[in-house]
Formats: C-alpha cells, structure tokens, sequence
C-alpha cells in the first residue's frame, strides 16, 4: 500500500517545511510555528495512521448513523471505548433532547412482477411507515401536483403504488463526476467577499405549499395508497434519499415514500405509457423509537497543562442518512478528527489548553446537537447570556465537506486570524493547503460555535464526488473515500489545534453577535 512508503517523502517535506517556515520568518512573521511538533505529528499521522481504519468501523460495522437510530448509539459507544483506550480523559455520550422520535429501516425489498419480473433499486424516505408485510399491487401514473389532481383521482387509487413525478431525463456523463480545485479556483475563492454563502445540492424542485403537501398527504392516506414513488435525482444505481415524514408522533399519518434510482423509475413510466399494466410487490420494514433513544454527541479530552482551564475544540458531525453508511458525510469528518486526537495522544506533545473533540447528532436536521452543547457549555443564541467557558474558549474547528483533502480555512469574516492561520497553514503547503477564504460558509457546526460569539471554523476541501455521487446517497460508503487525503486531514487538523493549545492567547474574535430574535432555519441541508 502505497501510504505505508513514507519515510523517504517524509523527509523531503520537513525539509520543504523548514525552508517555508524559515523564509516566512525572515519576512516578519512573528506567529510561532513549531516544526518539531509537526514532525512527530506527521511522522504519527502518515507512518502509523489508524484514520481509515476509524473510518471502516464507523461506516462498514456501525453505518449508518440517522440520529435517533440505534446504530448512532451503538456507534457512540464503540467511538467512546476507542478514545478511552488512547488515553483520552472524559470520553462519554452525552444526550440531548427536543428530536423527536427516532426511526430505521430493518427491511426493504421491490420487484416489477408484471409485464416481467425486474428487482427495483430503491430505499424509503426516513420518517415514513412501511408497508406491514408485503405489499402487492399495481402502478398508477398519477400527478397529484394540485387540489384539482386530488379530485381527478379521487376513489381511483386505493391498493395502488402511486408515481408522483414525471420522468427523470438521464444522459452521459461527459464532464467528470469527481474534481479538485484548480489553482485558479482556489485564487477566486480566497478573493471572494465575506458576505458569499456556500450551496449544496441538486436542482432545486418546484416548491409546493405546505398547505397543498399536508392536504395531499391526508388524501393519500385516505385512499388508502400503498406507497408513493418517484425518482431520485441521481443515476446509474445512486439513489439520494432524506427524509419523508414527521418526528412528531402527534403528527398526522403519512404512507410509505419510496425514492427509485432514475433508470428503473423511467422504465416504468414507459411501460404505463404503452397503456400495458404494471404490477409491483413490496416489503419495507421500518420503526420508530420514542424518547429520543439516539439523539446524542460524543465528547473527549486531552487535559491541559498551565492553561488547562481553557478549551480548542475539533470536532465533526457523527449522524448521517439512511441508505448509505454516511461515509463521506460524515464518518470522514468524525474519523479525521478522532484520529488527530489520537495523534496528539500519541506523539506525547504537551498540550497548554485543554483539546476536547464533539463529534455531534443531529447535524442533518439542524445542527441539534452541537447547539444543544453550545447552549450548555457557553451561551444562549436568543439572549446572548454568556456562561464563565465562553470567556476561556479559543477555538472551534470542523470537518465536513467531504472526504476530500483539505485545501484552506473559512475564516469565517475573522480577519484578525489571518495572519495566525497563514502561519499555521504554510508547513503544509506542499500538500496543497494554501488558501485563507475570508469568506463565510454554511451549512454545518462551527455556525453553533460562530453564532455565539465564539471563533468557529471549517476547512475547505476538495468537492471529489461529494455533490455528484456521495451526498445523501446509497453511494455514501466506505469505498468513496480516499486514503491519502484522510491522512493529510488528520495531520493538517491536529498541528492547528496542536498551535492553538499552545499559543499564548486565545485566537482573537469578532464582535459578540446581537441576540437571535427567532431560530433561523437552516437552510441547505448537510
């Protein structure tokens, strides 16, 4: 395996690291930058990584992780049990609440039966029921896009599998599905304004009101409807799926929602359209859990020395979708930061401020966890009340964009850590980390930490397939995934929190925000 043939390319980067370093100092540079440090870091991190094999157990044994899940819990306690065996001081879960009802997926199976017999690619929609035993039946084309489409079907659709899109168009791919920054990108990226947001995600749908959605929903239920399907924005097998029904139990009841890859929903909107039957069969088995049985975040620590009162986080979002095992998003995130951890423990680097890691639930749905600590630990958002932590809080930093490798930081409007972080940041030059983004970006769990105060930050990586193949998706597996980027992502994040324990202030803030006059939605889902 080609990582494990380090030692040779090792010592060429320290060299390159020294003459970086040296000439950053000879320009005026006066942030300290610690090679030694780096050194044993990187001698960790790239001779004897464990960071894919962190990833694997996450994903492979314990994926997927939809908050609420058993399998997020199982995977806390696995995750616990691993950071206590390095050494790490406070390993724990800690619960939280306001979730709602937890769900999973135990079974799912649908076949074409007639004109001819095709097993279908597909996964439920998270929050919906299943079909209580086998469901059989035939498909109807039925748009149910307006009050006038429920009248059309009124009393036609009972025992029926319902599809409710037209056709998705699939054609070659002729541009790459997976990409890197270019020079050029990353250039433009660093001179964008503060105020440039960060977007994800497929076209957007045409809206429908929520009004007509809940009116449409009584109506299927009334019908008496076996399930609803449609295609999913993807092809070639992947499937994007989230959620589809309601984690309020007091919630109106919904039908099964049933999500196909594009190819095999198309073939059965041409069969319909030859005017020629189509019947399905169908077996989804899923539950639901009330009392918020795994709506948790996990915690640990490295304790400081002389300034052991105060706290660097890293940290990660450990939830995911169903229908993958949430490798990319976001086992990528949670094993880098898990294995800097273990690179700090295990390199022996003394440590003036505590590092403590988060690795949080509830991201996908709006950021429940890493709120709900941040809350606990630090300040309201809606009052602004700070709690005495927040005054000995230095930094937050966060992986999740992928599994791609790490290319900059968002500095997240913080103009006064520049110059901290373009030292920090030109060691690793020569693994194509060159870029400071003044810029702001969403869309994940250093806006808990920013959103009260608190400097927060997320690292830009490269998009590889994360938009096109991964996100959301059954594709999300371990398999996606990238060695070699893994390994410089854990280096990269264990040195900038190595530097930020041990500096000799917290990392400078903007200004306190003014209090939150209502929770914000928020946005984009990650």
């Amino acid at each position: 395996m080609k990582y494990l043939l380090l030692p040779r390319r090792l010592a060429a980067v320290m060299v390159a690291v020294s003459v970086i370093v040296l000439s950053h100092h000879v320009i005026g540079q006066t942030e300290p930058v610690d090679l030694q440090a780096i050194y044993k870091i990187k001698e960790e991190g790239l001779q004897r990584s464990k960071v894919m094999l962190i990833a694997s157990y996450l994903t492979d044994v314990y994926g997927p992780r939809l908050t609420g899940s058993p399998e997020i819990r199982r995977a806390g306690e696995w995750a616990v049990k691993e950071m206590q065996s390095w050494g790490l001081a406070n390993a724990r879960i800690e619960p939280w609440t306001g979730f709602g009802r937890g769900w999973s997926n135990d079974r799912f199976s649908v076949q074409m039966t007639a004109p001819t017999n095709a097993m279908l690619i597909g996964y439920p929609k998270a929050w919906t029921p299943g079909t209580n035993g086998v469901a059989k039946g035939e498909a109807i084309d039925a748009r149910l896009d307006a009050p006038a489409d429920l009248e059309k079907w009124r009393g036609k659709l009972k025992g029926k599998f319902v599809l409710m899109a037209p056709a998705r168009a699939v054609t070659a791919h002729f541009t790459p599905q997976a990409e890197r920054f270019t020079n050029a990108e990353l250039e433009e990226l660093a001179r964008q304004p503060i105020s440039s947001g960060r977007g994800r995600g497929g076209a957007p749908s045409t809206p429908v009101s929520p009004a007509f959605v809940r009116e449409r929903t009584a109506f299927l239920v009334a019908e008496g409807v076996l399930a609803t399907l449609e295609p999913s924005r993807g092809d070639g097998g992947t499937v994007f799926v989230q959620s589809g029904g309601s984690r309020n139990a007091a919630d109106p009841p919904t039908v099964p929602q049933i999500v196909l890859t594009s190819e095999h929903y198309n073939r059965i909107l041409r069969i319909l359209d030859k005017k020629i039957a189509v019947t399905l069969e169908m077996d989804v088995r899923n539950r639901f859990y009330d009392g918020d049985p795994g709506t948790i975040n996990v915690v640990g620590e490295i304790r400081g020395t002389d300034k052991a009162d105060e706290v660097v986080m890293l940290g990660a979002h450990f939830d995911s979708w169903h229908t993958g095992t949430g490798a990319t998003d976001n086992a990528a995130g949670s094993a880098v930061m898990m294995e800097a951890m273990r690179i700090l423990a295990a390199a022996g680097l003394p440590l003036r401020r505590t590092v403590r890691i988060g690795l949080w639930g509830g991201e996908e749905q709006g950021f429940y966890g890493s709120r709900a600590y941040v809350a606990d630990q630090f300040a309201d958002r809606q009052t602004m009340v700070t709690k005495p932590a927040h005054a000995k809080f230095s930094g937050y930093f966060n992986v999740d964009n992928g599994g791609g490798a790490i290319r900059g930081v968002y500095l997240q409007g913080n103009e006064a850590v520049a110059p901290i972080f373009r030292a920090w940041m030109d060691p690793f030059a020569n693994l194509g980390m060159t870029t400071l983004a003044i810029r702001s970006t969403g869309g994940t769990d250093h806006l808990s930490f920013d959103q009260v105060g608190l400097p927060g930050f997320q690292f830009i990586q490269d998009e590889l397939e994360y938009d096109t193949r991964t996100h959301h998706s059954n594709m999300d597996v371990y398999d996606r995934l990238q060695p070699d980027d893994m390994m410089k992502n854990a280096v990269i994040v264990a040195s900038f929190v190595y530097h930020a324990a041990n500096r000799d202030q917290l990392l400078p803030r903007k200004p306190m925000p003014k209090p939150a006059t209502a929770t914000p939605t928020r946005g984009t889902p990650q």
